[in-house]
């Protein structure tokens, strides 16, 4: 196994390598899957993905983990935490995207709500917040099953989005 950096009854969250790009390449080609992000991504823009992500391990110490079935070890998709900025200010953001094939079957609440257990408990962080498509349903629901309210509406990436969050009570 290639580095965990958590896991869950289910699934194991791994840093991503280049490798990945191939796997990615599942979702960031599958319109439906991409549907509520600004538009697909060929294999040199998941190969930037993967460099983002990298980048975001060495400044700050997290970033999108690729998530595994436990049992199988097959890729399911990606989910973690990144620096995002809203009103001048970076929050940390609980980012999931998973395969089409695997819809349905809890792996992306089960996996946030590991990496929100993960921001505060060994990242220390007072708050998360999650940005999410205001007509994207299944994703506003994931981030409601882990605890977060809607805290505002913004406008981003071209997008209306709700601004999800959560506080460490």
């Amino acid at each position: 196994m290639n580095n965990p950096v958590l896991s869950t009854e289910r699934l194991i969250l791994r840093k991503m390598t280049k490798d990945d790009v191939v796997a990615l390449m599942e979702i960031f080609s599958d319109p439906e899957a991409m549907k509520y992000y600004p538009s697909t991504k060929n294999e040199q823009q998941a190969s930037e993905w993967v460099d983002w992500t990298l980048r975001n391990y060495d400044t700050s110490g997290t970033g999108m983990w690729i998530v595994e079935d436990r049992a199988t070890g097959g890729f399911l998709g990606q989910c973690g935490i990144v620096p995002q900025e809203l009103d001048g200010v970076v929050e940390m953001e609980i980012g999931y995207l998973f395969a089409r094939r695997v819809w349905g079957n809890g792996y992306a609440t089960e996996a946030a709500l590991a990496c929100k257990k993960y921001g505060f408990e060994q990242l220390g962080l007072s708050k998360l917040i999650s940005f999410v498509d205001i007509n994207n349903t299944p994703s506003a629901k994931v981030a409601e099953r882990i605890g977060m309210t809607v805290e505002k509406t913004i406008h981003k990436w071209e997008k209306e989005l709700f601004v999800y969050a959560v506080t460490l009570k």
